[in-house]
């Protein structure tokens, strides 16, 4: 039966992109060929021919991957993002292997994504300026980034006070945000630069999120894309802890710029930061740690205080966590929601037509309720109304649909 199969798939499926086999299995934690050939009921040699590019399933194998990895047969077919640049994985050296490969295809699958919605909605234009300029990225200093950051607040005409939620001029910069559970406390997010669109992608995990955690994460990932976007895979490797202190140095100046903030926490104590953190909508913990970069507090001062803060388990979840709902990225979800209701597309012709993913990952990335494309959209079919025997004087007439307001 298997040699049967093999010689069956060796007709192979003209166009089929192997990457996107890899692609689909990684985001579907199938991790080993093994595991997909078993599913499948071929040779592992078979399996691994397919994602080497050195043969190709036949159409009858095409469909069955294709259900198995619960997406469409023209998904294997369209061309892949052929950046090769690095991708900024927050907490790399404890995230394993298969955990990175899931989300850095699931943050392939969001420019995928964004690529469909871009033919019909024109999305914000990039604006991240150039801060880093002709300077090399591994000598920048502390000064530099606090500059950087107050030139970066002006650049987007936010001013100098607290930011109510980051992900507003972070999407307006023509940044792609969106949210997707990791499964891992290991990942808190990744970023990205596309060389096909010239955008950079953002994703940030909702495992045991909240907002002001969410805030924090946001920042730092656009700090990625702000310093980092010329750093290559090699570079991440060997100098992975100053990227990443870089990215939070820039992020905690962006959020709680030392103008302004440093007055506000003039006088530090934890008592002051509880009521801190409902204006500057950040952390306990983070304004703890931008005093000490800021020279407010010393060194063991800020020693004590991280001892307190976990003494009474706010490591776990900070007073006042709770209060706050979560934000979430708008863009994608809004510019759907506007392809349908300017009857651009149906959701049936954008999931079978432009789409080649499920309904459940493309909700999931764009931020959208589950089961939005099941959904009734309130479409209306144009009918005429039937005369009345004996009354000539009615005319027909149209039933009008009504946008939403």
């Amino acid at each position: 039966m298997a040699s049967r199969t093999d010689n069956r798939t060796r007709a192979g499926t003209p166009g089929f992109q192997a990457a996107r086999l890899t692609q689909a299995r990684e985001a579907r934690g199938v991790t080993t060929l093994l595991s997909l050939a078993g599913l499948l009921g071929v040779n592992t040699s078979t399996v691994s021919r397919w994602e080497d590019g050195t043969s190709s399933p036949s159409s009858e194998m095409l469909q069955e991957l294709a259900r198995l990895l619960r997406v469409r047969p023209a998904f294997f077919l369209r061309s892949v993002d052929e950046t090769r640049g690095a991708v900024f994985f927050r907490s790399l050296a404890a995230a394993r292997k298969r955990e990175r490969g899931r989300q850095l295809a699931r943050l392939e699958w969001l420019r995928d994504i964004t690529e469909v919605i871009g033919h019909y909605i024109k999305l914000p234009k990039v604006d991240i300026p150039d801060l880093v300029g002709t300077e090399d990225w591994r000598t920048l200093r502390e000064e530099d980034l606090e500059r950087m950051a107050t030139e970066l607040r002006h650049h987007w005409r936010l001013g100098l006070g607290p930011i109510t939620n980051v992900l507003t001029p972070i999407e307006r910069a023509g940044i792609i945000v969106a949210c997707d559970e990791m499964g891992t406390t290991n990942l808190d997010g990744l970023c990205r630069w596309s060389a096909t669109d010239g955008r950079p992608y953002v994703l940030l995990a909702t495992d045991k999120m909240n907002f002001y955690r969410r805030q924090m994460d946001a920042a730092h990932e656009m700090a990625h894309a702000v310093l980092h976007r010329g750093v290559a895979k090699e570079e991440l490797k060997s100098n992975f802890e100053v990227v990443e202190r870089q990215a939070f140095r820039l992020a905690s100046a962006f959020l709680m710029p030392s103008e302004t903030f440093a007055l506000a926490a003039a006088q530090p104590t934890i008592s002051r930061f509880r009521v801190l953190k409902d204006t500057w909508r950040v952390s306990i913990k983070a304004m703890i740690h931008r005093c000490q970069d800021l020279e407010i507090i010393d060194r063991d001062q800020a020693t004590q205080m991280y001892k307190y803060y976990s003494a009474r388990g706010w490591s776990k979840g900070e007073p006042g966590d709770d209060v706050m709902p979560i934000q979430k990225p708008r863009l994608l979800s809004q510019a759907l929601s506007m392809i349908v209701d300017e009857g651009l597309r149906t959701k049936e012709d954008l999931l079978y037509g432009d789409f080649t993913l499920s309904a459940g990952d493309i909700e999931g990335l764009c931020g959208l309720p589950s089961g939005w494309f099941e959904s009734k959209t309130g479409d209306v079919v144009p009918l005429q109304i039937q005369p009345r025997r004996g009354d000539n004087k009615l005319g027909g007439g149209e039933i009008i649909a009504f946008g939403r307001k």
